[in-house]
């Protein structure tokens, strides 16, 4: 069944009209068409355009056929073709993952050379350019997050490796320096007696021997040091964004004017999710995240280039759509977590003396494990499962909010048929980013009833995962759930003093070990209120050590991790939470007498305790965590 109220579909007048103006438009090429955007996009060019054939690209296999399924059953009348495959590399990679390209030598090789090598070769071997040219189409639309694509392969790491790997392998030829040095050093002994001679010859064989076994055991180093310092210079080489980009960009227009393309469409990224530089919102990286400024310098330099290919002769027509929201959704559900790939084991917990040092990342086989982990979450497509509290948390008002994938789809298919939407952003770059929708925030009360729904049906509470970072963004999450378990309202959490609230919730919690194990199994220890021992799980997310599995445990430490990302239940922590409290209540009541007017970054809206609404207001008003446009 089609989804005839998924976008605002075109008056049918209106419609007629336009299709004239895209009736020799006979293929379309969706790159990314599999993807949570890219599957509205298509629906939407078969239900408004309906041209004869339409070929999804995507990265796997699995998801372009399970596209394929559902729209030839909505849209039969398509000639839906499918391809997959990194579009980034050559054809002969493109079946393969990043880390299979980065461990061969011989393909780190052909990588550079397609990205610095012979501009015609690299065409001619380039998987996108290839399916391009098979498909000939009239329009492309790019839906690809072109700038995780490429910044994620993350050049600062890249380096720090890099350079490791090069000073010790220096080093070495530094010692090895040295040591020929020495050789060349005149021998000199004290004169006198007759067995001098003796002597000497003794002592320069054995001066010999030392130093020609300085001489192997360096050579060895040097060989061992070799390699890795050879791969990780090659891999840093390789994984610099601006030369892939360019690239990316020169190849793409030479083969969309080789065959004649009419129309490039590129869904691009701001790449915060229309947030600023103290966007609170990462995907565990430090805030601000290098990573994450990465992936927006590269989506606005992608943007750059695209506003010159528009203006560059043989050329599509060239436009571009900017969300400036998070894009969701695409299915609410129970689920078992992933992070990175790989299942989340539920753990029971462990008692921790504070004393001596904090082991970060234990052995799992030292915890009883519970299963896997599973909660109820939205799915946002690219970025990533979210549980409740987080998906209530960022759709808030003034974080970054979200927009839907059918109403980015509705003005593509206007850009298209050449409508000027308002928000194409080579028109107008510095006013047509798509802002959060009066849609979306209806959608999002859809999506939270849904949530709590199927969270009381499985009757296990959707609070966090601890994938959406900074880690305190979890921390919040579960001691605002706590005290809306035990307390409810902000009235009741006012009436209580700080050490009462820490004794009623650590109270609560021995009452309820399932919680305990979901706080403890997405890497947050609870720490009690005497501050000396805390409940814990195999992984403890913060501190975040990479260098180490071990740091030491200092009252200091304590303290700076607790506010960081540890639940926290000693009694000074609620003294804060009080504070925070007396000023939502402040402002709640304020809202009556002023209107639309006292509805700002400081004002809460409710009595009882919205976990991801109390989160919200903790980053506008402590954390400046907040949009302004």
């Amino acid at each position: 069944m089609r989804d005839a109220g998924a976008m605002n579909a075109l008056p049918s007048a209106l419609g007629k009209s336009l299709q004239w103006s895209s009736m020799s438009d006979k293929t379309f090429l969706l790159l990314g068409g599999a993807g949570l955007v890219g599957l509205q996009v298509a629906r939407a060019i078969a239900r408004e355009i309906q041209p004869p054939r339409v070929v999804i690209a995507s990265l796997y296999q699995k998801e372009v056929r399970e596209a394929l399924t559902q729209l030839n059953k909505e849209f039969g009348e398509v000639d839906w073709v499918g391809v997959w495959g990194d579009g980034f590399v050559r054809s002969e990679f493109s079946q393969l993952r990043r880390r299979e390209l980065l461990d061969s030598s011989a393909r780190r090789a052909a990588l550079y050379d397609d990205l610095f090598g012979n501009l015609d070769a690299a065409y001619e071997r380039a998987r996108l350019t290839q399916v391009i040219r098979e498909y000939k189409p009239n329009v492309i639309v790019d839906s690809i997050n072109t700038a995780t694509a490429i910044s994620y392969q993350d050049a600062y790491a890249a380096s720090v490796i890099a350079k490791q790997k090069l000073d010790a392998l220096f080093g070495e030829l530094d010692a090895l320096t040295r040591t020929v040095r020495q050789m060349s050093v005149p021998l000199t002994l004290p004169q006198g007696g007759e067995s001098h001679l003796a002597v000497q010859e003794a002592y320069s064989r054995e001066q010999v021997e030392h130093t020609l076994a300085q001489l192997n055991a360096h050579l060895e180093a040097l060989g061992d040091l070799r390699k890795p310092a050879q791969n990780a210079f090659e891999t840093l080489l390789i994984s610099q964004a601006v030369p892939q980009l360019v690239r990316h960009v020169v190849l793409i227009l030479r083969a969309m004017a080789e065959v004649g393309t009419r129309l490039y469409l590129k869904i691009g990224t701001t790449g915060t999710g229309g947030m600023g530089l103290n966007i609170p919102y990462t995907h565990g990286e430090d805030k601000p995240s290098a990573k994450l400024m990465s992936k927006t310098a590269v989506g606005f330099a992608h943007t750059g280039l695209m506003f010159l290919m528009a203006r560059t002769p043989e050329a599509p027509i060239v436009k571009e759509i900017k969300p400036a929201a998070m894009i969701g959704y695409a299915d609410i559900s129970m689920r078992a977590i992933q992070e990175r790939g790989k299942p989340v084991t539920r753990y029971a917990p462990k008692l921790q003396k504070l004393n001596g040092e904090l082991i970060l990342h234990a052995a799992p086989e030292e915890f009883q494990e519970r299963g896997k982990l599973q909660v109820v979450i939205v799915d946002t497509g690219e970025n990533g499962a979210f549980a409740k509290g987080e998906f209530e948390a960022i759709t808030a008002m003034n974080q970054m909010e979200f927009i839907t994938p059918e109403e980015i789809a509705s003005k593509v298919v206007l850009e298209i048929l050449g409508v000027n939407t308002g928000k194409e952003v080579l028109s107008a770059l510095d006013s047509t980013v798509l802002n959060p929708s009066y849609r979306a925030g209806n959608l999002r009360r859809a999506a939270l009833t849904d949530l709590a729904r199927l969270e009381e049906e499985t009757k296990i509470p959707s609070v966090a995962l601890g994938q959406l970072g900074p880690p305190e963004l979890s921390k919040l999450l579960f001691e605002a759930y706590l005290l809306r378990e035990r307390y409810h309202t902000l009235e009741r959490v006012l009436n209580q003093r700080p050490k009462k609230i820490a004794e009623a919730l650590f109270a609560w919690l021995k009452k309820h070990p399932d919680i305990k194990e979901l706080i403890v199994s997405v890497g947050l220890p609870i720490l009690a209120p005497d501050g000396l021992t805390l409940w814990r799980g195999p992984q403890i997310r913060i501190p975040e050590r990479a260098d180490t599995n071990r740091v030491p445990l200092t009252a200091e430490n304590v303290d700076a991790w607790a506010k960081k990302g540890w639940v926290d239940l000693r009694p000074e922590n609620f003294v804060v939470w009080r504070e925070r409290f007396e000023e939502m209540e402040r402002t709640r009541k304020g809202l009556r007498g002023r209107g639309s007017a006292a509805v700002t970054t400081e004002a809460y809206m409710f009595d009882e305790i919205h976990i991801g609404e109390v989160v919200a207001w903790v980053f506008n008003n402590e954390a400046e965590g907040y949009r302004i446009k």
